[in-house]
């Protein structure tokens, strides 16, 4: 059975810093792209940021500068620094495991931590 259980949501001063932490089970975790999405009331899941298996992180415009994501491969997780919080943060961040094995796209999800930035 796959989990992802994330954790650290919270609320933030804008300006304000958070690290968000996803812990794995069930999955071969070093063969899956891991990834940040959020999504904010009445918007669609945006991905944040992912990292591949073979190291490289993407991450949206939105973000450059302010996230870091990193992943643990020893300890199954996945971490999102987040600097210079701003309200237009605010939403539900989901922990996303995905890998696409021929033509078949494998992906899971956390259940979501909620960040608010506000004053």
């Amino acid at each position: 059975q796959v989990q992802l259980v994330e954790s650290g949501g919270d609320l933030v001063q804008p300006g304000g810093s958070l690290t968000l932490s996803c812990a794995a089970s069930g999955i071969i975790f070093s063969i899956y792209t891991m990834g940040w999405y959020r999504q904010a009331p009445g918007k669609q899941r945006e991905l944040v940021a992912a990292a591949t298996s073979g190291g490289t992180t993407n991450y949206a415009d939105s973000v450059k500068g302010r996230f870091t994501l990193s992943r643990d491969n020893a300890k199954n997780t996945v971490h999102l620094q987040m600097n210079s919080l701003k309200p237009e943060d605010t939403a539900v961040y989901y922990c996303n495991a995905e890998r696409t094995v021929a033509t078949t796209r494998l992906y899971f999800w956390g259940q979501g931590t909620q960040v608010t930035v506000s004053s």
